[in-house]
Formats: C-alpha cells, sequence, structure tokens
C-alpha cells in the first residue's frame, strides 16, 4: 500500500473509522467498561452506546488516538510515512510533508512510536547472534576512554533469518547482557555467537547458556564459516544510518522509543500489512499524554 492507496481509499474521517472499528473490534463493537456489545448512534463523530453500563465511546477514546483534534486522515499518512521509510522519517520532514505544527508532529510520532512497543514479543531460539554498540556524540581530544563518556549503549540480539530485539542498556557489563539474555532468548536455543568481548562469555554463562561461539573482531576476523556476528550488525548500521541522516540528534531520554520503532519496522519488513497492522496496535494501545512523553 502506497500513499496513493492511501489518498484513495481513506479520504475523509468515515473512511478511517471505518477501519478503525474494523481493527479494534473484529467481532463488532464492545463497551470498553463491560465488554458487552454496543450500538452504533447516528451522531457526526461515530459514537457507540451500551445499554448495560449507559457509557458513550468512540473507537479511538482509551488509545493513542485520546484527545487529537488532528484529522485522521493526517494521522493514516503520518503513520505510513513512517511504516515505510526505512531509515524513519524526522518530525520536522512530517510537519513540511503532511502539514502541521512542528510540537503536533513530535508528539504525533511519538504516539505512533508508544504503539510500536505493544507488541508480543516471543523468545528467540535458533542461531542467534548478539552485539552491543554505542551512539551518541564524541568529546574530541581527550583519548577514547572520554570520547566514549557520551555515549550511549545499544544492545542488539537477533535471530538469523528471524526478528530482532533493540535495548537501551545502561552499560554493556555481564551482569547486564545476561539480564537481557534470559528475558529474550529461549533455554533451546542453538547457539549463541558474539565477539571477542571479555564480558560476552560471562553474561552467557550467567545467563544458563553453553552453546556459545566466539569470532575474534580484535584479531582482524570478522568471518570463519558461519560463525559471525554480521546479521545484527546489518541491524546496527540501519540504526546509525537512521540517526545520521534522519533524526540527526536522539535524546537519550527517548532513545528507547526510537529503538522500538527500528526494531518493530525491521521485523515486519517483508509483511504487505505492515500499515494495517501499525493501525491495529495503535487502536489497542493505551493513551500516551503529552504530560507522560515530557515529564
Amino acid at each position: 500500500m502506497n500513499l496513493v492507496d492511501i489518498n484513495t481509499l481513506f479520504p475523509t474521517e468515515d473512511k478511517c473509522r471505518t477501519l478503525l472499528v474494523r481493527l479494534r473490534w473484529p467481532e463488532g463493537p464492545q463497551c470498553l467498561r463491560c465488554k458487552a456489545p454496543a450500538v452504533e448512534l447516528e451522531t457526526f463523530k461515530q459514537l457507540f452506546y451500551c445499554k448495560e453500563c449507559d457509557y458513550q465511546f468512540s473507537v479511538t477514546s482509551g488509545t493513542v488516538f485520546n484527545d487529537s483534534h488532528l484529522p485522521l486522515t493526517k494521522w493514516f499518512l503520518t503513520t505510513h510515512l513512517l511504516c515505510e521509510a526505512k531509515k524513519g522519517m524526522s518530525a520536522c520532514q512530517i510537519q513540511r510533508t503532511v502539514g502541521m505544527s512542528y510540537k503536533t508532529a513530535w508528539y504525533l510520532c511519538h504516539r505512533i512510536r508508544h504503539a510500536m512497543t505493544q507488541t508480543e514479543k516471543p523468545m528467540l531460539d535458533g542461531t542467534i547472534e548478539m552485539d552491543a554498540t554505542y551512539v551518541g556524540g564524541w568529546n574530541k581530544g581527550k583519548g577514547r576512554v572520554a570520547r566514549m563518556d557520551n555515549k550511549e549503549v545499544v544492545l542488539g540480539i537477533r535471530k538469523r533469518n528471524g526478528d530482532l530485539r533493540f535495548f537501551h542498556a545502561s552499560d554493556a557489563k555481564s551482569g547486564t547482557l545476561a539480564k537481557f539474555i534470559r528475558e529474550n532468548v529461549s533455554e533451546d536455543v542453538d547457539v549463541i555467537m558474539t565477539d571477542d568481548a571479555s564480558a560476552n562469555p560471562v553474561a552467557i554463562k550467567k545467563a544458563g547458556h553453553k552453546n556459545h561461539k566466539t569470532i575474534k573482531h580484535s584479531s582482524g576476523v570478522y568471518v570463519m564459516g558461519d560463525v559471525h556476528t554480521n546479521t545484527v550488525e546489518s541491524a546496527f548500521s540501519l540504526l546509525k544510518r537512521g540517526i545520521m541522516g534522519t533524526w540527526h540528534r536522539i535524546s537519550a531520554k527517548h532513545l528507547a522509543a526510537y529503538l522500538e520503532e527500528m526494531e518493530f519496522r525491521f521485523n515486519r519488513r517483508k509483511r504487505s500489512d505492515l500499515f494495517v497492522d501499525t493501525l491495529r496496535h495503535m487502536v489497542t494501545a493505551s493513551v500516551l499524554t503529552f504530560e507522560k512523553l515530557t515529564a
């Protein structure tokens, strides 16, 4: 689905709301309070009414669309742009392309990212690659160690020919790595591949895994048969292209949200229903208020 399709299929508020109703309630509208069947009222805003608890609501109530005065047509366009942009799209670009203030565009993009976090993430199995990278500015002219002080740690875990996980970590020590391995890697994993950083074997042992293979990057070796971490490093490369070429600057506070967006889009990059699947998450995700976002 491309932008022409979006404009053709969803040119009005009514068309947009009809799709959201089908995505949120595949078996028919249900009350948000008591889950009883609800009926549609003949109103301009397409409200629904529950006789059981005498409650009125709309399809956007209690979702990321909540209390938004922005037309749903612009929501749909922005969602499509974020989904289909391989390296992401900045709020400034959304502001210019769709037409809105920068503050509205920034808040809108973060609400869509918030919905992308509300996904089921099954444990990874098979062949797993794990690595850590650093994003952020350098303190120039103070030595390599000092230059790393201004960077944030991003941990990547990726199943070969499968899903990716990105995490904003506090550090790359063995205890931190072991925590993420336990929470995301299945116990019956075939093998975990890493580089030769000293924390990796300790972390894998702490997480309760024994099948571990190492590629010695420190010796200039990057591939040895099927032993490498190039799969997860290609995901890191895409992330850094997004930071340098699209977003330019990301605060440490919101880094996790951008990682979730990149992960969500990357894991669904071959799906033809990416746009509709994103909307499905948006009508089921919880409300993200501006106060909470900027707290």
